[in-house]
């Protein structure tokens, strides 16, 4: 298409930007490697690690960060923050579509990034369940206050999460 989803992938440190200038935090960024960058992204497809448990999928880029530490009390705290937490002994394959979507979200969240990137989290769900992650996506953002790059083919959900478009 247009270029969208590229974007969000430059901005991540994906792809080679190859004209103009990435500011994070006003100091020029367009050099850093991706694990410098700090951002979560979030995709359509959830990408989770189906041989593990929820509170593996949640807790894996804490213990990339730091094997030796215990992360159970911030699995734990993300894991209620999105309501799921009677899910975290559960694997993939025995969650819904939205439970999926929450998981991949934790996981997000669970890093606390500097900037949130999700292009098209909500694209395979059915409409009622868009709606209502649609309204969660916008209470966590704002919540915890983090920039979210959100790319989207869905006016609705383009105005309805964005203070800019």
């Amino acid at each position: 298409g247009c270029g969208k989803s590229t974007v969000l992938r430059m901005i991540a440190g994906l792809e080679e930007i190859t004209d103009g200038e990435l500011l994070l935090d006003g100091a020029h960024a367009n050099d850093l490697l991706p694990a410098e960058r700090r951002m979560a992204m979030v995709f359509q497809n959830f990408a989770l690690y189906p041989n593990m448990t929820t509170r593996g999928n949640i807790g894996f880029p804490l213990r990339v960060e730091d094997p030796q530490a215990d992360h159970t009390a911030r699995v734990d705290a993300t894991a209620r923050m999105l309501g799921i937490e009677d899910l975290l002994d559960r694997l993939p394959a025995q969650l819904s579509g939205g439970e999926r979507q929450r998981v991949a979200m934790g996981r997000a969240i669970s890093r606390r990034p500097t900037a949130f990137l999700m292009d098209e989290p909500l694209s395979n769900l059915d409409a009622k369940l868009r709606n209502h992650l649609r309204a969660e996506i916008t209470r966590l953002t704002r919540e915890l206050g983090v920039t979210t790059v959100y790319v989207t083919h869905d006016q609705s959900e383009a105005m309805s999460l964005g203070d800019r478009v």
